[in-house]
């Protein structure tokens, strides 16, 4: 389940019918995404790369203006890392920064009208 899926089914239930941004808002403004692990991302050199850097996980989120948003994840223990997981994490984290981009830019459709 959406974490937002509770709030949006509490404002429907209440008639809220202002223009706002909804969560099928947030995922009609994505045009791509990207994850990847830190362990991934090229280096001088591949010696030694430490766990925390197996287990960071990111997540890069491409809107529909071109516009990028990152979101990562990381766990602390590696015994524990889940790749699956890992994504879903830095995509919620990521999906959270889009949220304040599009109010804004509502806010700025509104305030001209």
């Amino acid at each position: 389940m959406n974490p937002e899926e509770p709030i949006e089914q509490e404002i429907q239930a209440k008639g809220l019918t202002a223009p706002r941004i909804t969560p099928a808002d947030i995922e009609a403004n994505i045009a791509s995404e990207r994850y990847f692990t830190a362990e991934q991302v090229t280096f001088s050199t591949q010696e030694g790369i430490p766990d925390s850097l197996r287990t960071l996980t990111f997540c890069v989120l491409v809107l529909q203006n071109g516009f990028t948003v990152t979101g990562e994840s990381n766990c602390a223990s590696p015994e524990s890392f889940d790749a699956e997981i890992g994504r879903k994490i830095a995509r919620q984290n990521a999906i959270n920064k889009v949220w304040p981009l599009m109010g804004y830019a509502l806010k700025e459709k509104l305030a001209s009208q």
